[in-house]
């Protein structure tokens, strides 16, 4: 159905009819939107003929398209024929003139563009059918105001604004205003249409540089003002106003060496101005000539076609008036060092002030104002300084090392002006070097000791320090290695007795202030220092032994004496062959004749000793055996322990072949005692030590022999049926003679 038809109305617009009609009496009807449904009775269909009847206008952009089912009905209500599903597509009608999507487009865009710059886009749409004629739009320019060589070009089919001028200019133009035209139909004369208004703004560039209004300003002030305007300039800017391409910009660039003056910007006026900032001497200069500049805060742009313009300058005279005025110092501010300690009364510097009308300083008296640190004085008529108490930097006020001090200066008619000394203290050289501590205990490692000195005073008086032994005779046998600025390291030179040591150091800082110390140095026979106990003094060199120490010595000997009596008891003194009891060799080793190698040890019973060089063997306590193996070296063995000898077979056989008996067999209380103190000496130095050097000697594999004897092999001991040619087991090594022993049993 075409939009908006005419008529007349009812308007046949189809017709429905079923097959089955030829053998049924057929009835049609329908229903949906726009019959039963809104828009009720714009259609409606015959009852017999199945003839659909449209009964006025419709508007396509309100009703696209209407879809209603028809149906097919006997008399008897039957229905031969499934209900169809009819579509009524409304045809579009070019009745909807084309309208912009803005009252009124604006744009902007900075002058001297170059053309083809893209200024915006106009937007128009149409309500009639898209992607058909109706709807196929078509832009141009109906006019431009004002009404000048057109600036601007409009793309007909996008809507595309872009500069056609080849120059812009702000300062002659800076809007305009198009007039713009959107028609359908693809722009044909018959195309409905519609116009709107674009407003392009003209952006302001830097293209015009600002220059004074004057070349040439003079202005007066009085000498020693501060602070005042003394002048106001101001400039042309053709740029827009208010914006930073006309915003001025200020500068000295001539005449204002010394700081004296200082050109500000005043924002609401756009003017310069000029003020003293330091006071001018009229004695110096009458006359001062300044050169400013202007630029302004935006940079520059050149306009096509333009040439480069020079920078605006003027120049300012400024007349200074003279005026009586009072004594200046030269300089204001005076540094004035004074060592530490000075004695009252040391002249440290003169102060002195000038009369800027005569240039000298006749007539003039100083005086310092109260209330401030007393530290000098200042002589009335001739401004020595003098110190008038000691200034020592660890004293009160004085520890910050200085002062500022206000000085005054009068001349005859009473005039006044100020000056400030700074008084420095300066480090002097006043301590001792000492060194911290001087106690010390050395154990038998013979670890160096780290000495260090301290000194109260500042570089360069304290450090670094240079140390030296001032005695002699302990200079030959200690040494001293240095470690740092502060410290050095103290050891023995070589293999010196225990005892203590009085050793006096004398300690020289950077100065040459020499402090004297003395160092104690217990050299103790220990491997801690809390081991350590009643030391011997051998500062002198000489080794003496005190009532103490005879009288220690005399009760070891008697314990020792009790000891061996004890020992004896115990072992029994009747007289026996050189066969070993069978008790005796079953409480120490088994006997055996194979020299297999042996299983090895893995109980958690055992305790692990360390074998070291300097201690005398490890013992193994498994179950109810106890075993003692006895190593070579140079500290004690379980035998000097019990205070006896260990005998050898040779010793046996001088008697005779009578002797008493061995000593095959230790008490628990004597390994105890044997193992106890090393096994707490060998834990302390597994601590101490962090290489774990210590800790790669616990615990002797019993598979393996050892280095071989001279004698070779002594498993010949199982065939010997003479009891001669055994010299050579006397030569045997400790840990063989049990062994060697039992072999000989019988």
């Amino acid at each position: 159905m075409i939009e908006n038809s005419l008529g007349p109305f009812p308007l046949q617009i189809q017709q429905v009819q079923s097959d089955t009609a030829q053998n049924y009496t057929i009835y049609y009807s329908a229903s949906g939107p726009g019959i039963d449904q809104d828009p009720k009775g714009l259609f409606y269909i015959e009852r017999e003929t199945g003839n659909i009847f449209a009964t006025r206008a419709v508007d396509r952009e309100q009703y696209p398209s209407f879809q209603i089912i028809c149906f097919a009905t006997t008399p008897d209500g039957y229905s031969p024929e499934v209900p169809l599903v009819h579509t009524i597509r409304i045809e579009d009608d070019n009745d909807n003139a084309p309208y912009f999507t803005q009252d009124l487009f604006e744009f902007s865009v900075p002058e001297n563009s170059k053309p083809g710059v893209v200024v915006g886009k106009v937007t128009a749409e149409d309500r009639d059918e898209p992607y058909t004629l109706h709807t196929t739009l078509k832009y141009r320019i109906v006019s431009q105001n004002p009404p000048v060589t057109p600036a601007f070009s409009l793309h007909s089919d996008t809507g595309l604004i872009a500069v056609l001028l080849p120059q812009l200019d702000r300062e002659l133009v800076s809007s305009y205003t198009l007039l713009v035209e959107a028609r359908d139909m693809a722009g044909q004369p018959f195309g409905l249409c519609t116009t709107g208004t674009a407003v392009i703004r003209i952006e302001d560039t830097n293209d015009n540089a600002p220059s004074f209004k004057q070349i040439q300003y003079e202005t007066r002030v009085e000498e020693n003002r501060v602070n005042v305007e003394i002048l106001r300039v101001s400039v042309v800017d053709l740029d827009e106003p208010g914006s930073p391409s006309s915003g001025a910009v200020y500068e000295i660039i001539r005449g204002n060496d010394d700081r004296s003056f200082e050109i500000t910007t005043d924002k609401n006026t756009n003017e310069g101005v000029l003020c003293v900032v330091k006071g001018l001497d009229y004695e110096s200069a009458k006359q001062r000539i300044l050169v400013i500049a202007v630029n302004n805060e935006a940079p520059y742009m050149l306009a096509p076609h333009s040439q480069q313009l020079s920078q605006s300058t003027s120049s300012v005279t400024v007349h200074v008036l003279d005026v009586d005025e009072g004594p200046v110092f030269k300089p204001c501010r005076l540094r004035l060092d004074v060592k530490e300690c000075e004695e009252i009364g040391t002249s440290i510097g003169r102060y002195l002030a000038e009369d800027p009308e005569t240039g000298n300083s006749e007539g003039i008296s100083y005086r310092i104002p109260p209330d401030q640190c007393n530290w000098i004085s200042i002589d009335e008529r001739s401004g020595e300084v003098r110190t008038i108490k000691v200034l020592d930097r660890d004293v009160g006020e004085m520890r910050r090392g200085q002062c500022n001090i206000t000085v005054l200066a009068i001349d005859r008619n009473g005039k006044t002006g100020t000056g400030t000394i700074q008084v420095f203290i300066q480090p002097g050289n006043k301590n001792y070097p000492r060194i911290t501590k001087t106690d010390y205990i050395m154990c038998r490692d013979r670890k160096p000791i780290c000495l260090t000195a301290q000194d109260g005073d500042e570089s360069p008086y304290s450090a670094p320090f240079v140390y030296r032994i001032t005695d002699r005779s302990l200079a030959s046998s200690w040494k001293i290695t240095r470690h740092n600025d502060n410290s050095v390291y103290l050891s023995p030179k070589g293999d010196i007795p225990f005892g203590v040591y009085n050793i006096p150091v004398s300690v020289i800082d950077n100065g040459g202030k020499v402090g004297e110390n003395h160092v104690t140095v217990n050299l103790c026979d220990c491997v801690t220092p809390s081991e350590c106990s009643g030391p011997r003094d051998l500062s002198g060199g000489n080794v003496t032994l005190g009532v103490w120490a005879i009288l220690a010595m005399i009760l070891g000997s008697l314990l020792l004496l009790l000891i061996l009596i004890t020992i004896c008891g115990c072992c029994g003194s009747g007289v026996m062959h050189r066969h070993v009891t069978d008790d005796c060799a079953n409480h120490n080793l088994i006997i055996s004749n194979t020299e297999a190698p042996g299983e090895e040890v893995m109980d958690h019973n055992i305790i692990p000793l360390q074998n070291t060089s300097d201690q005398g063997g490890y013992g193994i306590k498994t179950g109810d055996q106890q075993t003692f193996e006895m190593v070579k070296g140079r500290g004690h063995t379980l035998e000097s322990v019990k205070g006896g000898g260990h005998q050898t077979l040779g010793s046996v056989k001088e008697g005779g072949g009578q002797a008493v008996m061995d000593t095959c067999r230790y008490s628990y209380s004597e390994w105890h005692n044997f193992t106890h103190p090393r096994l707490g000496e060998k834990v302390h130095l597994c601590r101490q030590d962090e290489e774990q050097k210590h800790s790669e000697d616990y615990l002797l594999s019993y598979n393996y022999e050892g280095k071989g004897s001279l004698a070779g092999s002594v498993g010949c001991c199982s065939d010997q049926h003479e009891e001669e040619a055994l010299d050579f087991l006397d030569q045997l090594e400790p840990k063989f003679r049990t062994l060697a022993e039992t072999c000989v049993k019988r």
